[in-house]
Parts: C-alpha cells; structure tokens; sequence
C-alpha cells in the first residue's frame, strides 16, 4: 500500500521529528543523498505555482531524481480521462505524484486508485508542505517545536487549517485569529479568536498570509471593499508584532501583498523568517519525498 500525504496528518509525532532532522541535515549538505536516482516524480500543476514548483523541482533533482512537470491542458483529463485511470497510468511510471490543484476531492480520488505515494501541493483545504517548512523555519530559530506558541492572524484558510494540524503533532500551541465570516471551523485544538491582540499575545510566531486566497473566488468590488474592512485589523506590523514575545518573529506563506495583509517594514525587516521559509520548503520536502518513497528495486 502506497503511503500518502494529504493534510499531514498522516504523520505521527515521532515521524515528524524525525522528518524535520533529516530536513535539517539535509539542509547543511544539499547534495548527500541519491534517494531518487534514476526515478521520476510526477508533478501535476492546476494552480499556479512559484515557490512550489521550483522547490519541487530543484529538490528532486538535487535527490538524484527527475521531476516531470504536467499541467492540466497536457493531459487528457481535458478531453475526459478519469482521475482513476489518470492514477493508474501515472502509478505505472513514476515513483510519486504530486499534485497541486482545487479541490481536495480531486487529490483524495487519485490517491485512492494510485499505486505510488501521492502528495498534496495545495488544496483549498491543505497546504501541509507548507506548513513542514514553517516548522523546520521555527526548529531552526528556536531550537526546539513543543511548547512554542504560534499565532495566525487573518483569512481562515488552507494555510491556517494546515498549521493547526501539525502544529498539533509537533506539540504547538496554535492560535487561530480571524473576523467573523472568515473563522476557521475548530481543528485539531487550534485556539480560535476574534480579537488578534489577544491571539498573538506573548505568541514566539506571529503568521499571516494573503486576504484573497487562491482557492477564493475573485471578489467583487463590493465584496472586495468588505474583506479588506474585516481583514485590516489583522494585519501584521510592528505595533501587532510587538504584543508577541520579545524574541517572536512574523511568518508568511507568499505571495505577499505588501501593505495588505503585512507591513513593507515588516515583510524586509530583521524580525520576519519569511525567507527562510521560502528555502525550507525544498528542504522540507526532500525529506518528506525519502520517508515516503520506497527504495527503488534494483
């Protein structure tokens, strides 16, 4: 049986932190491990992608492996093929499959029938190799996950349910911040609040990410003025990041709106980890690609 990961989840305690030290080793030497040579990984994109597709990418190869890039009008899903018959081919190829697209019944399918571990890139529910990568950026800054307090702040989305998710597995506190008819629904003990301050209060990470989120529809102007109303409290800057410890650090999935959701000052100053998370993805998922894979049969 093919071992998937969907929401993250699917990992226990002791196998997360295992993944983050191996990410962390593999961080301090890129080029150490030959996981994937010789094999290919199917990446199918149905959104649009940056720091995903070029973490993928460049971690694959950087594996020994071959990332081979699908997008939606290149297959023939377009033209009527299951997503049944759509896992079985791809199952006959390669030795995983990562897909990044809207619906999270979309990936549940393909991992039903997939012979060979299935990824999720991004849903509108999950984004859980996004939330790997905050984790290993938090290991990284304070040493250690459990008893950390992380505080998200703004959108109840994909991002945020992830973060709640593993943040659980990992022994964190997660607090989730949003205004009414933006709330998460409750997950995985995630504390749930309507008031930021109270949220990011002595928190060790304030996190935020985009008002409009891919998953949403495009808003109208009406609907667009509304949601910027609701969602400029929540906006982090220094004033927001100064109720957190002294020591936090402000956290961003990008893409970024500058001025939105986060401070220019903010998202370029000396108290955000935001580009680090963009590099620990690749690294994240390098690990999380040799725990899943099995060794190749020679």
């Amino acid at each position: 049986m093919a071992r998937h990961f969907l929401t993250g989840a699917e990992l226990s305690a002791d196998e997360l932190r295992a993944l983050i030290d191996r990410a962390l080793e593999l961080k301090a030497a890129p080029m150490s491990s030959d996981a994937l040579a010789r094999r290919s990984v199917a990446l199918i994109f149905q959104k649009p992608s940056t720091r995903t597709r070029v973490s993928f990418e460049v971690g694959i190869a950087e594996l020994g492996g071959h990332p081979l890039v699908l997008r939606t009008d290149e297959l023939q899903l377009t033209r009527g093929e299951t997503v049944r018959d759509t896992a079985l081919v791809l199952s006959r190829h390669v030795a995983a499959i990562g897909i990044r697209t809207g619906p999270d019944e979309f990936v549940e399918e393909l991992a039903e029938y997939a012979t060979v571990p299935v990824i999720n890139m991004l849903t509108v529910g999950h984004h859980p190799c996004q939330a790997l990568a905050d984790l290993l950026t938090l290991r990284e800054e304070f040493g250690h996950l459990e008893g950390l307090t992380l505080a998200y702040v703004g959108d109840g989305n994909n991002v945020a349910r992830s973060l709640a998710i593993v943040g659980a597995i990992a022994g964190i506190d997660v607090r989730i911040a949003s205004p009414s008819g933006f709330e998460i629904e409750p997950v995985a003990g995630a504390e749930l609040f309507t008031d930021p301050a109270e949220a990011v209060a002595g928190a060790d990470a304030v996190y935020t990410d985009v008002w409009v989120s891919m998953g949403d529809a495009a808003p109208s102007a009406g609907d667009d003025s509304i949601r910027r109303t609701a969602l400029a409290p929540y906006r982090i800057d220094d004033a927001l990041l100064d109720l957190a410890a002294s020591h936090a650090v402000a956290l961003h999935c990008l893409p970024a709106h500058a001025g939105e959701e986060i401070t220019t000052e903010v998202l370029y100053g000396e108290r955000q980890r935001i580009w680090d998370q963009v590099e620990n993805r690749r690294h994240a998922q390098k690990a999380l690609l040799e725990l899943l894979i099995e060794p190749a049969v020679e």
